[in-house]
C-alpha cells in the first residue's frame, strides 16, 4: 500500500511538473511573438538589437566591425 501511494505522489508530482513546463513555455513563446511584432514595426529597434548583437560577438574576440551603406548584419555576415 506504502508503495502504491508512494507512485501516486510521484505521478502527481511529475504532472505538477508538466503544467509547470507547459506554462513556461508558452509564456516564452508569448514573448518571442511579442518582440517580432515590435521590431516588424519599429526597424530602429531592429537596428539596435543588430547593434546589441554586434556588441556581444565583438566582445568575445578580436573582430572589427566597419559600418557602411549597407545594412549592417550583412556586413556582420560577410565578415564572420
Amino acid at each position: 500500500m506504502k508503495d502504491l501511494l508512494n507512485r501516486v505522489i510521484e505521478a502527481r508530482t511529475a504532472a505538477e511538473a508538466a503544467v509547470i513546463t507547459r506554462r513556461e513555455e508558452a509564456a516564452a513563446l508569448r514573448h518571442q511573438a511579442n518582440t517580432a511584432k515590435l521590431l516588424a514595426e519599429n526597424p530602429t529597434l531592429l537596428k539596435l538589437r543588430e547593434l546589441e548583437v554586434v556588441e556581444r560577438v565583438a566582445a568575445g574576440g578580436k573582430l572589427s566591425v566597419v559600418l557602411g551603406e549597407k545594412g549592417l548584419a550583412d556586413r556582420v555576415v560577410n565578415l564572420l
